[in-house]
């Protein structure tokens, strides 16, 4: 058996990362490693008031922890979503705005408790599709059970804005007896995977014009609160993170916890849930299914005395009907992500494969 290995810091084969330069490039909002680099070297030095560049302190999460809520933990998270084209199988851009945000706030062990919306508008855009998001973004919210509280809206001039842009912010509240972080994964610890991957990102391809597949593939957008909710009450403590694996895919969730929690994850590529239609689209593209979004599952990692208990719990519900296991967690080395494979060797963008995928 053949393994092969994914880092954060290794760049992408089909897509190389860019030379140093002072300009901001689209693999910047990737999520992967230019992404990490513009965050330690510019934002968090600039925004923290420290001298230079260096890498960042603690683990960046989903969602912040605000200080001095005592034992109930209110939690803070907010995302923008830009996605090309405003509509695509399965969701838009208002319904993906409002499960995005719920899902920040889940994999933290939480449950929203109120959103906030934020629109950018260009000028020019008709009011029609303007209503058709607006209505998504009310039941999108309502369908899971928060309110929108407050919002913004902007209107710029034609061109200076692609039709619409979107910022959801989110408040929450920690479930009880769940404390999940970026950190806290542990030797031992259980892979999970709630469902297939890649759903989202090919769905978003599929719907833009120079693609011939959309209509075979629709975005798993949804809100995953439910389903952790269901993973708290079976696992506790013994659910150590959550990530949904969004930009940058499978491969960036687990690279980054691997970063985090200074472990080497073990995976068996061939449990990997892949629709057989995604598989074929990232053939027919030369994309790394490993690198493309989902908006509708989480990886977990569990203590294994429990994983058993918590795939069983997961597999009860909608959300996880499809959850699997497919790795497990070592010490060494850390920081590495192995993946047994038979045939190619793929590594973590550094890079997006396709931009505007969210």
């Amino acid at each position: 058996m053949q393994h092969r290995t994914v880092h954060a810091d290794v760049p992408s084969v089909q897509f190389p990362p860019p030379a140093k330069s002072n300009l901001v490039r689209l693999g910047h909002g990737a999520g992967g490693g230019l992404s990490a680099e513009l965050l330690d070297d510019l934002l968090l030095p600039a925004l923290s008031g420290t001298s230079g560049p260096g890498r960042r302190a603690v683990p960046m999460e989903d969602a912040a922890v605000l200080p001095g809520t005592g034992d109930a933990e209110l939690l803070f998270t907010t995302d923008s979503f830009v996605v090309s084209p405003l509509f695509f199988p399965g969701g838009d851009i208002g319904s993906l705005a409002v499960h995005g945000i719920i899902n920040d706030i889940a994999m933290m062990g939480a449950r929203p408790t109120a959103l906030a919306v934020a629109l950018i508008l260009e000028e020019g855009l008709p009011l029609t599709i303007l209503d058709q998001v607006a209505r998504s973004i009310g039941w999108a919210a309502r369908e899971a059970g928060v309110a929108v509280v407050t919002g913004d809206t902007q209107v710029v001039n034609q061109g200076a804005v692609d039709r619409l842009f979107i910022t959801t912010t989110a408040l929450g509240t920690r479930l009880p007896g769940m404390h999940t972080a970026a950190a806290h994964t542990q030797p031992g610890d259980a892979v999970l995977l709630s469902g297939p991957i890649g759903l989202h990102g090919t769905a978003v391809l599929g719907a833009r014009k120079e693609h011939g597949f959309g209509s075979r593939i629709a975005s798993d957008t949804r809100p995953l609160h439910g389903l952790v909710r269901v993973m708290g009450a079976a696992g506790g403590t013994a659910v150590h993170t959550l990530r949904d694996p969004t930009r940058g895919g499978l491969a960036t969730a687990l690279n980054e916890i691997a970063r985090d929690s200074a472990v080497s994850v073990e995976v068996q590529e061939a449990a990997i849930p892949v629709p057989e239609p995604v598989a074929a689209a990232c053939d027919q593209l030369g994309l790394d299914v490993l690198e493309i979004a989902s908006a509708g599952c989480l990886v977990a990692f569990v203590a294994a005395s429990q994983a058993e208990n918590v795939l069983a719990a997961m597999r009860a519900t909608r959300e996880g009907e499809a959850a699997v296991p497919i790795g497990r967690v070592t010490d060494w080395p850390p920081g590495r992500v192995t993946l047994t494979a038979a045939s190619r060797v793929v590594d973590m963008p550094a890079a997006e494969q396709s931009p505007r995928i969210c």
